[in-house]
């Protein structure tokens, strides 16, 4: 198979005046394409997981800013009336999903550009600037990552995290890429992640077609790789991460986090800056989406569940911080993390600053190795 440039997808992009999206619920089969000119369209594509990955989401939310600027130029708003209209718009691209942080973040900053008086070239501008910054910090984070990454290495991957959940490259799959590059991956392994198999669909296809080694396992076959010896390093997403560097990802993680735990493997939190939240104390204050009983119960229109049974469906779940080894940011590897405390260092430090260590780093590793 020949090899495409590393993280060369694009899920979102913006062309003349429309928002296109690849439909992640037509892959592997199909690599389709939508074209969408109205922003409640994006948020309907944004619900129903036509994009998904917190990154990928804000870009579209933000783009979603966008044609609701241009909806208003077409109807011929001005001042006031043109800034309310892309106000009230925005507030409803913000709520489509409400755990990835992402969406709120890019959104706000497109939405700012407004208030402060820019026309929608200037959001179109702010938007772009979102997607090219996404980009850069995936490739930094897979700089940061791989070398924590020791050689002959197996990684265990959940959910998707790749160019497909980003503005292109990926988080948690930039690590992996990275470290392919620098010859030290030997095999990935990618959760199936039920209930949407994105890991299946998604990961192992990105990888795949760019020749690097997958292996597709079910999820409940995790734990068991790990005991055999199999992985030697976990590396996730994030949707959100809570001021005390509580983790909001996948459905599933938290399982995985404490596997990992027992058997003394490490397990990294790939993010971009964008995603911390100092603003969310720890994670039992973050909503977590509970999507449709179908995505349980029925596969590809047939029923497979009896009628009535009662079904629970969290999209999400929260990966305590003391079960995580490491987040890897594109401003360094946090340890220990004590999200609000990083964050006024990486507005005030010194942009030489590589790594951030939090006070009570040691204690937190030794509380780890406790539970193994």
């Amino acid at each position: 198979m020949a090899r495409d440039q590393k993280g060369s997808v694009r899920p979102v992009t913006f062309a003349g005046d429309a928002l296109v999206l690849i439909d992640q619920r037509r892959l592997p089969g199909r690599l389709v394409r939508l074209r969408i000119d109205d922003h409640n369209a994006a948020v309907a594509a944004i619900r129903d997981m036509v994009v998904r990955g917190a990154p990928a989401i804000g870009i579209a939310g933000g783009y979603a800013v966008v044609l609701a600027a241009q909806a208003a130029d077409r109807a011929g708003l001005v001042g006031h009336e043109w800034r309310k209209h892309v106000a009230d718009a925005a507030a409803g691209i913000a709520r489509a999903r409400p755990t990835a942080v992402n969406l709120a973040w890019a959104v706000g900053k497109v939405a700012a550009a407004a208030a402060a008086g820019g026309g929608t070239e200037a959001l179109r501008a702010e938007a772009a600037a979102i997607l090219a910054a996404d980009v850069s910090a995936n490739r930094a984070i897979g700089r940061e990552g791989s070398a924590l990454l020791p050689e002959e290495c197996a990684v265990l991957t959940h959910c998707n995290a790749g160019a497909l959940a980003t503005g292109g490259f990926g988080t948690a799959l930039g690590v992996v890429r990275a470290a392919h590059d620098a010859g030290k991956l030997r095999m990935v392994f990618a959760t199936e992640t039920r209930p949407l198999q994105q890991g299946m669909r998604l990961t192992a296809w990105e990888l795949r077609r760019e020749g690097i080694p997958v292996t597709v396992i079910a999820d409940s076959a995790a734990a068991w790789l790990m005991r055999c010896g199999e992985v030697q390093a976990v590396v996730v997403g994030a949707d959100r991460i809570a001021r005390n560097g509580d983790v909001a990802n996948k459905i599933g993680t938290y399982a995985l986090a404490i596997a990992a735990c027992r058997h003394r493997i490490p397990f990294y939190v790939a993010a971009p800056v964008s995603t911390l939240d100092p603003a969310t104390r720890s994670g039992t204050d973050i909503i977590i989406e509970e999507r449709s009983a179908g995505e349980l119960t029925e596969f590809k229109g047939r029923r497979l569940a009896p009628l009535g049974v009662s079904v629970v469906n969290p999209a999400f779940d929260i990966t305590p911080a003391e079960l995580i080894t490491a987040i890897i940011t594109e401003s360094g590897v946090l340890r220990g993390p004590d999200v609000g405390r990083i964050m006024e260092s990486l507005e005030s430090g010194p942009a030489a600053e590589r790594t951030l260590d939090c006070p009570g780093n040691e204690a937190g590793e030794s509380r780890r190795m406790g539970h193994a």
